[in-house]
């Protein structure tokens, strides 16, 4: 191999490397014990910095709710690659689908039952009913959902997540809830620019 291209090689291999070590990072690894925000000095942070007290006076929802403990809540999750979302579920009601670009979800059931999946890259559904004291693995970015079919009893959960902002993007508002033009999504669902529009009024009341 002549010396020139036995450099482009080299160089093409060293990239490929790069981009497999950027693919499998989560969270940017840092380089210290936390990260100090900009308006606090180091010398002043305590032990309270790294409590979070609002879940103490959490109340029970009367519709779906998730309560998210994420670094935009709590700044000493800055770094740390974890972050926690509590959520209620009252009877009949259903977290919808959506994604999470940036972390698998490790969902921990406390209190009811509930119907739970995701859907793989092959559009394969995966589902489970899940009763208190069982744990659900969302895989990372996969579409997914939970449903507490239950007609009467409240369920009670709580999620973990590999990543200090796993962010989530709720299809139906992803969908309905933008400017995406009424044509392109008609034709995509194979149906009429008049449901789509009903589709986007639903979504646009209030519950």
């Amino acid at each position: 191999m002549a010396p020139r291209n036995s450099l482009k090689f080299f160089s093409l291999l060293i990239s490929s490397f790069a981009i497999v070590q950027m693919t499998m990072a989560g969270d940017p690894d840092i380089l210290t014990d936390f990260v100090v925000p900009p308006n606090l000095s180091a010398s002043k942070i305590t032990g309270s910095f790294f409590t979070y007290t609002a879940l103490r006076t959490i109340a029970a929802a009367t519709t779906f709710n998730v309560t998210k403990v994420s670094m935009s809540e709590f700044p000493a999750l800055n770094g740390q690659s974890v972050s926690y979302a509590v959520l209620q579920y009252p009877a009949g009601t259903t977290n919808p689908p959506h994604v999470h670009p940036r972390s698998a979800e490790l969902l921990f059931l406390f209190h009811g039952s509930l119907e739970v999946g995701f859907v793989d890259t092959t559009n394969k559904l995966y589902t489970q009913t899940l009763q208190a004291g069982d744990i659900f693995v969302f895989p990372k970015g996969l579409v997914h959902f939970q449903y507490n079919a239950d007609p009467k009893v409240f369920a009670f959960a709580v999620s973990a997540f590999g990543s200090a902002n796993a962010g989530t993007s709720s299809l139906p508002k992803a969908l309905f809830a933008t400017d995406i033009d009424d044509d392109a999504l008609a034709i995509s669902f194979k149906t009429d620019v008049a449901t789509i529009q009903k589709l986007k009024a639903g979504l646009a009341s209030k519950p």
